[in-house]
């Protein structure tokens, strides 16, 4: 666009300096100022340069508006330099400014015009519309500019804004992948070690009884319980599904109740109610370690003989309750780091690991309680 520009000017020039006289002297004089200007200044300089420069482009500006209008005198073509004159006082000056001085040229050119020539269309209409198309183009160019640099703007909020969501998903990714794995922790390595913990304390009791038999038994149970216990570990670091349901969740909860009461004396029973039908894997997981979690808080905290597990199929949704005749609680008890405020231990994390896993399948966990009246888990997970 301001190669164009040059060639317009030069081809301007060119025809007042042909007029001979005054006239080749002015318009080799604009040439020269308009050339010196674009190249000291780099280029036109908008209204928003540094001060220095917006100085120095506005002498230049001056400049060649009063060659323009001493063209205009001097040569019947010289009116032709006031729209390089329009285009450079535009560039120049603010919008409102620009359009004034722009107005100011139009008017002097045509009354220098209309002095040398008489009045006639051409001396009026002539830089009239030069000035109109000239003011239309570049305030033109500055609204598509303006647009364009909004848009900019606007494009940059939303890179940031993405990577500031990005960066925030990541953190939340990272938090809950903590939580899922403390749960699956606590859920299999640390109940089985607590499991194996409590077996064998029961092997050095009878040992110390002199039951070799039975000391021999819990033993077993306790390489069993290892090994199992090592099967979980390895799928929880493959991400596969505990070994323990992959032959169905009830048999899964009858296999659970027979260890838990090898393990602890606690009669476990299990039944089911509803027209039985497949469940998909990760629903039975889900259940399977509620019964696990809530059977292992029975035993280890409720002191009670008897637990029932009940599961339940629903029509669209399957149901989960895990019911024992201990000692109870009060579930509206403050709790700090896994422990009730008055010191009682374990509840806290087993019940907040169970309640989001449920959460995960769009299901809910409630826990009914009370002191002295037993424990019942209820949960229920959609299909």
């Amino acid at each position: 666009m301001q190669a164009g520009v040059d060639l317009l000017v030069a081809v301007l020039c060119l025809l007042v300096a042909l007029g001979g006289g005054a006239a080749t002297a002015v318009g080799v004089g604009f040439a020269l100022v308009h050339a010196a200007g674009r190249t000291a200044l780099g280029g036109v300089v908008r209204s928003d340069a540094r001060p220095d420069r917006r100085r120095a482009a506005l002498v230049w500006a001056a400049l060649l508006t009063v060659l323009a209008v001493v063209a205009a005198v001097v040569s019947p073509a010289g009116i032709w330099l006031a729209f390089p004159v329009f285009l450079v006082q535009l560039h120049v000056l603010p919008a409102v400014p620009g359009v004034l001085a722009v107005a100011a040229t139009t008017a002097v050119t045509v009354a220098t015009g209309v002095w040398r020539a008489g009045p006639s269309a051409g001396a009026v209409l002539g830089p009239a519309i030069g000035a109109g198309v000239c003011v239309g183009v570049v305030l033109g160019v500055r609204a598509v500019i303006a647009e364009a640099e909004e848009r900019r703007t606007l494009l940059q909020d939303l890179v940031e804004a993405r990577d500031v969501l990005a960066e925030r998903e990541r953190a939340d990714a990272v938090v809950a992948e903590r939580e899922r794995l403390a749960r699956e922790i606590h859920d299999t390595l640390a109940q089985g070690l607590a499991s194996i913990e409590l077996v064998l304390r029961a092997a050095d009791v009878a040992l110390g009884a002199g039951d070799v038999a039975r000391a021999r038994e819990l033993v077993a149970t306790a390489r069993t319980t290892s090994a199992e216990n090592l099967a979980e570990a390895r799928a929880f670091v493959r991400d596969l599904p505990s070994p323990s349901v992959r032959a169905g969740l009830t048999e899964a909860l009858t296999r659970l109740a027979a260890q838990t009461a090898g393990r602890t004396g606690l009669a476990v029973d299990v039944r089911a109610s509803g027209e039985a039908r497949p469940l998909p894997q990760q629903v039975e997981q889900t259940l399977w370690r509620v019964a696990q979690q809530a059977l292992a808080n029975t035993a280890e905290h409720a002191a009670a003989r008897r637990a029932t597990v009940t599961l339940s199929y629903l029509g669209d949704a399957v149901a989960l309750d895990v019911v024992d005749d201990g000692d109870g609680f009060d579930p509206s008890a403050p709790v700090r780091d896994g422990r009730a405020e008055d010191g009682a231990p374990g509840r806290g994390r087993g019940l907040a690991g169970m309640s989001a896993r449920v959460a995960e399948l769009g299901g809910t966990l409630h826990v009914e309680s009370a002191p002295g009246r037993g424990t019942a888990v209820a949960a229920e997970v959609p299909l």
